[in-house]
Parts: structure tokens; sequence; C-alpha cells
């Protein structure tokens, strides 16, 4: 078999369990009880498809919340934490990680694992908010006193309140301003 057919092989493998996932990040998160055949039959593939890609149900979810968090994680990444002015990363890292929530919204609410691979990006992704809300203290717009790993956590809440109404109706640029201004001025009065 020649190259050029083992990656179309290996893109339509690639196709395949996007498409299983999509579609069960669909179905679990209206019936997390769902079985893997509803699962297949709402991806438009056989049954015997998922359990060649996924040895069993476990291996399915397991393979969601890691797809689900490497997204998340490249969301925070698109950001540039580290390089782009504190304020526009923070924007533009909750624009896209409001996205990513949005789309998979049961896969990032599931727990993981200790050294799952999901566990591993979520603590890459905590510390990629912890380097954004450094430079954002820096830059004088958090309070020098100011408890990151508590910031960190009031800005997690907020993300998920956020998306509490409508998740994929929602405009991310201004649920986004609304999150970052929440996050940094409060709800007290402006002067």
């Amino acid at each position: 078999m020649g190259q050029t057919a083992v990656r179309t092989l290996r893109a339509d493998a690639e196709r395949s369990v996007r498409v299983i996932l999509e579609a069960a990040e669909r179905v679990l998160a209206e019936d997390p009880g769902a079985s893997m055949e509803q699962i297949a039959a709402a991806a438009g593939v056989a049954r015997t498809t998922i359990h060649r890609r996924f040895a069993n149900r476990q291996a399915l979810i397991e393979a969601l919340a890691s797809s689900a968090a490497r997204q998340l994680a490249q969301a925070v990444d698109d950001g540039r934490p580290d390089t782009a002015p504190p304020l526009v990363a923070m924007h533009r890292i909750t624009a896209n990680v409001l996205q990513v929530k949005g789309a998979w919204a049961f896969a990032l609410e599931l727990p993981t694992e200790p050294g799952s691979e999901a566990a591993v990006l979520q603590q890459h992704i905590a510390r990629r908010c912890i380097t954004v809300l450094e430079r954002a203290r820096a830059d004088k717009l958090i309070d020098e006193a100011a408890d990151l790993d508590w910031v960190r956590r009031v800005y997690y809440a907020l993300l998920r309140e956020s998306l509490q109404d409508d998740p994929a109706g929602a405009d991310p640029d201004a649920l986004a301003a609304r999150v970052i201004d929440t996050l940094l001025q409060g709800a007290g009065p402006r002067a």
C-alpha cells in the first residue's frame, strides 16, 4: 500500500472518530445513559464501527473527555497567554473557551481519572490560566494581594455560569467581555 493510500485511510479513520465523538457529545448530553448503539445511529455509522474504534463505552467516554480537553487546551493556547497583552489574552482565551465549552459541555463536565490525558490537560490549562493572571496582576489589572488560584476558580465559575442560559446561541465575544468585566471589576458601582 502506498503512502497516499495509508494517509487516506488514516484521514478516513480520524474523520470517523471525529463524527463518532461529536455524536456521542450530542447524544450523551441529552441522555447520559445512552447506549453505544444510540451513539452509532446518531453518528450514522454501524455499531461495529464504534466497537472497532473504541473497545467499550468507557473507552469512548475517555476519548470524548480527552478530545474535548485537547480542544480546550488549544483554545487557551490560541489566546496567546504568554505574549498577547494580558487583557487581550484574557478576552481571546475567554471567547475561545466559551465556544469550546458550549460545543462540548457534556464531555468537559466528565470527571477525569488522575493521570489521564484529560486530567493532565486540565492541569496544563490551569497553569496557563495562572500565567495570564500573573501577567494581568503585573499590569495592575488584578490587585497585587489577590490569591490567583482563587481568582482562577472564580473565573471558571463565571465561565460555567455564562453558558447556563443559551450555550449554543450566545455570542462568545459579548459573553467574554461580560466575564472579564465581572472578574476584573466585580459587581460594585463604577467610579
